[in-house]
């Protein structure tokens, strides 16, 4: 690990101790390191496989259809994912008190995979790790859903309660965004003196309007990311470095129990 990154980890876990409430916020780019490519990524599974829009899902048994072929397909591909140095460090940093919570942009189950309890865990963009109807909100796990897509040559499955139509239980364009956890998360970013934006590009908004309300009600602002965001020049510290690397090294930092 080079001296510049050592700094920066030992200045965010200074950060983290001396917080009370801090707060992380997680994007596509904290899970770049488990196989699952950022949404964004030329020539990657997502540009093959693109999400098919909430409104052709609702009007289209056909688009439905092909929207759990495109689903299964990147889920060949992602199925043996478990959770990186970053998601470990951070359920770490929850489990010992040092984090309140995490809200992700995330879809793909790792933080809690890495032992985030669902109470300290926030899901803007749902989970693609079960199905919901989208009539009467009963829960199907992805391997019934696949069952019944394999057994009628490709037809999207219906609800077996109300007849509605089963959707993964992510958010796709043009979906409303949840409610109840839009509003939790929003509470949290309030509460926070410190937010620690990690992975995220900034740009898909509302989930992108949390660190700049973080900001505004007095928090430090902290971002970790590869690339260069539009949120930079308000943050207090930019860290551009290995997310996984500067986490695992942010937790060498503080002491185990979790106390100063």
């Amino acid at each position: 690990m080079d001296a510049e990154l050592k700094t920066a980890a030992s200045d965010l876990a200074s950060l983290v101790r001396q917080s009370s409430r801090a707060l992380a916020f997680t994007g596509a780019g904290l899970s770049t390191e488990c196989g699952i490519p950022d949404f964004r990524s030329p020539g990657g599974l997502w540009t093959k496989n693109k999400p098919i829009p909430f409104e052709a899902f609702l009007s289209s048994r056909a688009a439905r259809a092909e929207a759990w072929r495109r689903k299964f397909a990147m889920d060949e591909s992602f199925k043996a994912a478990v959770p990186g140095r970053g998601h470990r460090a951070l359920a770490a940093m929850v489990r010992t008190g040092r984090l309140s919570g995490i809200v992700t942009q995330n879809i793909d189950n790792l933080h809690q995979d890495s032992g985030v309890p669902d109470d300290r865990l926030v899901e803007l963009h749902g989970n693609g790790s079960y199905a919901t109807c989208l009539a009467c909100a009963r829960r199907y796990e992805l391997s019934w859903v696949r069952a019944r897509f394999e057994a009628t040559d490709g037809e999207a499955p219906d609800c077996t309660d109300c007849g509605g139509p089963v959707k993964s239980a992510t958010i796709s364009f043009g979906q409303a965004m949840p409610e109840a956890e839009m509003r939790r998360a929003l509470d949290w970013t309030v509460e926070a003196d410190l937010f620690i934006a990690i992975g995220s590009s900034l740009v898909v908004y509302p989930a992108a309007s949390l660190p700049v309300t973080a900001k505004r009600n007095g928090a430090m602002l902290v971002i970790v990311n590869r690339e260069e965001t539009p949120l930079d020049d308000i943050a207090d510290r930019v860290i551009a470095a290995d997310i996984g690397t500067l986490l695992q090294s942010v937790m060498e930092h503080l002491p185990v129990a979790g106390v100063n």
